[in-house]
C-alpha cells in the first residue's frame, strides 16, 4: 500500500477535537445525521445561496434558448414556406452552441463564489462528523479561511471538463442536424464524458484531502491519486451514492421535479457532503493513524491557556504535597537535566592518550556547566519551589528558637536532612 505524504498529524482541526465512537462509522454518521438535520438544513441553504450565480447563469441560458426559439425560422408557426428548407437544419443546434459557449463559460466566474460555501460546509460537516454533533457559524468562516483555495482548485478544473463536454456534445448535435462527418465528433464527445467522469472522482479526492488536512500542492495531487487508485469501487460506488440527490433531479419530470428541488434546497448539498466526507475519513484512517482522544483530553485540549497553566500548577503542587509524605529527596528537591545518549560524556577504553583524557575532561566540564545551568532556570518551577518550600516550612517548626531569632544549641534542621 503506498503512503501518503505530508498528511499525518497535519489534519485541519483547529476548533475541535476528533472524538471516538464505539459505533460503527456508517451508524454514527447516520445518528449525526438524524440528530443534527437542522443544522445541515442552515448550512445547505447558506451553500445554496453561493450557488446562486451558478443558478442564474443556467436560468438565463434557458431563457436565451426559449427566446431564440420564438424568432428563428424553426418557429411552430413560421417556418416552411416562409424559409427554404435549405435554411432549417442546424439552426437550432447552432443556437445551442452560441448559447452554451456564452453562458457555461460564466460558469468558471460562478464557480469562485460556490467554493465560498462549499469550503465553509466542508469543514463544519467534518466537526459534526468528528465531534458527534458541535456546530457554530463561526466554524464555516474558519473553514472558508483554511480550505477555500483548496476547493477552488478541483471546482475550476470540473467546471473547465464540464465546459468541455457541454460544448463537444453540441458540436455533436450539429453535425448530425446538418448531415457532416459525424464520426470524430461522436468519438470527441465520448471520450469529452469519459475523461469528465474519471478527473471529476479524482478531483472529488483533491477537494477532500484539501480540506481535511495542510499539505503541499504536490502532495495534494499525488495523494488524491493514490487515494482514488487504492480504493477504485468504493470510489465509485459512493460518488454515485453521494449524488443521489442529483440523480433524483435529471430522472424526474413534471411536479415530482419540482418537489425534488425543494428537497434539494433543504438538504441536498448537505447529503452530498457528509456522504462523500464520511466516506473519505474512512479512507484517510487506512493510511493514517487516526488523532482521535478521549473525552478527558478532548475536554483538556479546549482550555486556554491560562487555564492549562492554572491546572498545571495545580498538578504540581499535588505532586509535591505527595512526595511531602515519601520524604525529601534530592533528586525531586532540584531540578536535574535530562541527559541523551549523544550528550552523554564518551567513556575512555582500555587504552587511551593524554588528547583522549583531555578531551573526555573538557565534554565533563562542559556537561557540567550544562547541568548547573539548567539547574539554575528551573529552581523556581512550581514542583520544586512548592517541594522546598512546604521541607522549608516544616523546619521552622521544628526549630522554633531559629525562628525567634535566637542560636540554638541544638543542631539545626536544615531543608538538606528534614526527614533523611
Amino acid at each position: 500500500m503506498a503512503e501518503l505524504n505530508g498528511m499525518q498529524g497535519n489534519e485541519i482541526a483547529d476548533d475541535f477535537i476528533r472524538k471516538g465512537s464505539a459505533e460503527g462509522r456508517w451508524r454514527d454518521t447516520w445518528e449525526v445525521f438524524k440528530g443534527n438535520f437542522w443544522k445541515l438544513v442552515v448550512l445547505n441553504l447558506i451553500v445554496l445561496v453561493t450557488f446562486t450565480p451558478g443558478i442564474a447563469v443556467v436560468v438565463f441560458r434557458n431563457a436565451y434558448v426559449l427566446g431564440m426559439g420564438g424568432m428563428y425560422p424553426f418557429n411552430y408557426s413560421i417556418g416552411y414556406p416562409f424559409y427554404p428548407h435549405e435554411m432549417l437544419p442546424g439552426l437550432a443546434e447552432g443556437v445551442y452552441v452560441f448559447a452554451d459557449m456564452r453562458f457555461y463559460a460564466l460558469l468558471i466566474v460562478a464557480g469562485l463564489i460556490a467554493s465560498v460555501g462549499i469550503s465553509g460546509a466542508a469543514y463544519c460537516i467534518r466537526k459534526l462528523l468528528q465531534t458527534h454533533g458541535e456546530f457554530s457559524v463561526k466554524g464555516f468562516f474558519h473553514g472558508v479561511k483554511v480550505g477555500y483555495f483548496h476547493t477552488l482548485l478541483p471546482v475550476t478544473i470540473f467546471i473547465l471538463f464540464l465546459y468541455m463536454t457541454f460544448v463537444v456534445g453540441d458540436w455533436m448535435h450539429y453535425a448530425y442536424a446538418v448531415g457532416g462527418n459525424t464520426a470524430g465528433a461522436t468519438t470527441a464527445y465520448v471520450f469529452a464524458i469519459i475523461a469528465t467522469v474519471l478527473v471529476g472522482l479524482y478531483l472529488a479526492w483533491v477537494f477532500s484531502v484539501g480540506v481535511s488536512y495542510r499539505v503541499k500542492l504536490k502532495y495534494l495531487f499525488r495523494n488524491a491519486f493514490v487515494l482514488l487508485i487504492g480504493t477504485p469501487i468504493q470510489t465509485v460506488f459512493m460518488a454515485g451514492f453521494a449524488l443521489i440527490p442529483v440523480w433524483l433531479v435529471l430522472i424526474f419530470n413534471g411536479v415530482f421535479k419540482f418537489i425534488i428541488f425543494a428537497l434539494f434546497a433543504f438538504f441536498g448539498f448537505s447529503f452530498i457532503l457528509i456522504s462523500w466526507l464520511a466516506f473519505s475519513q474512512w479512507a484517510f484512517d487506512l493510511y493514517i493513524t487516526p488523532a482521535i482522544k478521549s473525552e478527558k483530553e478532548a475536554a483538556k485540549a479546549q482550555k486556554s491557556e491560562k487555564e492549562l497553566a492554572a491546572e498545571k500548577a495545580e498538578e504540581e503542587k499535588t505532586l509535591a504535597l505527595q512526595l511531602l509524605a515519601a520524604g525529601k529527596s534530592e533528586l525531586i528537591a532540584r531540578p536535574i537535566m535530562p541527559i541523551s545518549k549523544e550528550e552523554a560524556v564518551p567513556c575512555l577504553g582500555k587504552t587511551f592518550t593524554r588528547a583522549g583524557v583531555a578531551a573526555a575532561a573538557a565534554n565533563r566540564e562542559k556537561l557540567n556547566g550544562e547541568v548547573l545551568a539548567y539547574e539554575k532556570a528551573h529552581e523556581n518551577d512550581p514542583v520544586y519551589a512548592e517541594y522546598n518550600k512546604m521541607f522549608a516550612e516544616r523546619e521552622r517548626a521544628l526549630n522554633p528558637e531559629g525562628n525567634k531569632g535566637k542560636k540554638s544549641k541544638n543542631k539545626k534542621i536544615s531543608a538538606d536532612n528534614l526527614l533523611r
